[in-house]
């Protein structure tokens, strides 16, 4: 089992290297984390982007250019739908974001001719944190995309941390499912889902898993909460993975401990797409650029 992120790109090193092709990379986070990855060996990078502002950010933070494959594009629109292109050619193996917004990046992904979505599928944003205050790595959704997951879509994020989990070599993960409580509060519909999606799992229509809900926060990460509750449960205390109700729940977790959480460390994707595709913040660090290539690499086919 994979505990942390070193041990991640222990693995990456010793796996054939992905393709990495980043839309509108032209600031100097996406730019720098990619060719830390290029350094490390995990991955080969192309940029789509101005060849000039590329150049201008390269020679001011004195990294090589000619490390990356460059695609000269001057227009943003037009760079992330050549990336995601290029991601159906065959050409790439991970989509990355750069200095575009979120929206004109999903947007290209979504698009029914020409986009990266399966058909039927549901897209859903899964988030990895290293957090100095819990015994082993979280596998958090849906912080990004889903704002309020409906029971089936819910299964969809289910099965795509589960999935994530496998990856880190967790071979039986435990999954919560969380809400304000762990009680089973029939007026709540985040109770009443988690308990569905719970019963699920026990009868193996969500495979590969083991599952509890609903759970509040602190008796899915706290083996002394769950003491103190009287709790008996084979995932509280000990979760791998944490389905959130909504998308506010969920961002707000991965803010605070980005924020307010020395030591964290995190990584951030979109899944159910033809390739992963590294979604972090435009102002996320370059560490967390970096870790979201390697999960994204870990996961890529």
């Amino acid at each position: 089992m994979i505990t942390n992120f070193e041990q991640i790109f222990e693995q990456l090193r010793s796996k054939s290297k992905k393709r990495l092709v980043a839309a509108w990379a032209v600031d100097d986070h996406t730019i720098s984390a990619a060719y830390k990855a290029v350094e490390l060996g995990i991955v080969d990078a192309t940029l789509v982007g101005d060849a000039d502002m590329i150049a201008k950010v390269c020679e001011e933070e004195k990294l090589d250019s000619s490390v990356f494959q460059i695609v000269d594009v001057k227009e943003e629109l037009k760079a992330i739908s050549t990336a995601v292109d290029m991601i159906n050619n065959k050409e790439g193996d991970i989509l990355m974001k750069g200095l575009c917004s979120t929206d004109k990046y999903m947007r290209a992904i979504l698009k029914k001719e020409g986009g990266l979505l399966p058909p039927k599928a549901v897209l859903s944003h899964v988030a990895v944190l290293e957090s100095p205050f819990y015994h082993k790595l979280m596998i958090i959704s849906d912080m990004a995309v889903i704002p309020a997951p409906d029971l089936k879509q819910k299964e969809s994020i289910t099965k795509y941390v589960v999935n994530t989990a496998k990856a880190l070599q967790i071979e039986k993960p435990k999954v919560a499912f969380i809400a304000a409580t762990e009680q089973m509060l029939p007026g709540m519909q985040a109770c009443v889902d988690a308990a569905i999606l719970a019963k699920m799992v026990d009868r193996g229509q969500i495979p590969g898993c083991v599952a509890d809900g609903p759970l509040a926060l602190d008796v899915a990460v706290s083996k002394e909460a769950v003491a103190i509750k009287k709790l008996k449960s084979e995932v509280a205390g000990d979760a791998d993975c944490f389905v959130f109700p909504n998308i506010e729940s969920a961002n707000v977790f991965y803010k605070v401990n980005s924020q307010m959480c020395q030591g964290v460390k995190q990584s951030a994707m979109v899944a159910g797409a033809k390739a992963p595709c590294v979604l972090s913040s435009r102002a996320d660090s370059i560490e967390t650029k970096l870790n979201s290539i390697a999960l994204a690499a870990l996961t890529a086919k």
